[in-house]
């Protein structure tokens, strides 16, 4: 049997011009949630192995593991799937899920390019929202979601649902919108204008972009920097894509923030010690990788809820 009929409960269904049929598809046409599965479809284009090797070394740095044999990865929102495909080939056995359909089919493309069709990486749709479904994935080594869980539209209670993921003695790596008082709330009701309609992307994106590109331009002359290093360099952050990343934060919403503390209580609150910190003094994710004690019982957060 092979892995697309294993994983078949989680398909993701793709209708001939391309658009996602499932559980987000309504959200997205009344507005309450960005299109990320098209976003990242449109990465597979640029994506090329100096990407996923700096996919590879972003892993490595930020849970101190040069090789990842012998351990399960869990990816909780997978998006485009390349930090799945990265962490299996530092040899970890890989699961991986996201919510959007169309982010589902594009891991699976993922796989199919640079990986292997086998249960060394198993790719189904659900949601980190969704506790019934997380019950059935068992434990993991490592569990994974960068910038994920501040747009599901219940961020706190994610971060809680996460917790019985993790494996005594296993890591919990996230990354987490900064709380940046008025200035989140004014992103917030840009994203709000993006995901409204064609009128709203129509506004936003021009002019965004417009402004993006001015301030670094400014940025980079002001330092003496080649302003076209921003763009070619930009890979090095992970891997990713910049104009793929300004449309994920112009239209990435729901969107929630947390403040690094409220962060590193939460999950210090249910028996996690943090072994590495990466924060922004303004916008953008906080990284958080955490441990589970060997001493702590992650089941019993099942029961867990958001702290008030």
């Amino acid at each position: 049997m092979n892995t697309d009929s294993r994983d078949a409960a989680g398909a993701a269904a793709v209708a001939p011009d391309g658009t996602a049929q499932g559980g987000s598809v309504g959200e997205i046409r009344r507005g309450e949630r960005f299109a990320f599965g098209e976003n990242w479809s449109r990465f597979l284009e640029v994506l090329d192995e100096d990407r996923i090797g700096e996919a590879e070394r972003s892993l490595q740095d930020m849970l101190g593991m040069q090789r990842l044999d012998g351990l399960s990865f869990l990816d909780v929102g997978s998006g485009s799937g390349l930090f799945s495909l990265a962490a299996w080939r530092l040899g970890a056995r890989v699961r991986s899920f996201d919510y959007d359909p169309r982010s589902v089919a594009t891991t699976r493309e993922m796989r199919r390019r640079f990986g292997r069709d086998d249960e060394s990486w198993l790719i189904g749709e659900g949601s980190v929202l969704d506790r019934d479904y997380l019950d059935g994935l068992g434990q993991f080594d490592i569990v994974y979601s960068w910038g994920v869980l501040h747009h599901t539209g219940g961020m706190w209670e994610a971060m809680a649902n996460v917790v019985p993921l993790v494996k005594a003695g296993g890591h919990l790596f996230v990354a987490l919108y900064n709380d940046q008082g008025l200035v989140s709330r004014f992103w917030g009701a840009v994203k709000r204008l993006y995901c409204s309609g064609l009128p709203g992307r129509m506004f936003v994106i021009p002019a965004f972009f417009a402004i993006f590109a001015a301030a670094g331009l400014a940025s980079d002359l002001l330092s003496r920097k080649s302003p076209l290093a921003r763009y070619s360099e930009y890979r090095r952050k992970r891997g990713m894509s910049l104009t793929h990343d300004w449309i994920d934060w112009l239209g990435g919403y729901p969107y929630e923030t947390a403040k690094p503390g409220e962060v590193f209580d939460f999950f210090a609150g249910r028996g996690f010690v943090m072994t590495r910190l990466v924060t922004k003094a303004s916008l953008g994710c906080n990284e958080f990788v955490f441990r589970l004690g060997f001493d702590a019982n992650p089941d019993n957060c099942l029961s867990c809820r958001p702290a008030q």
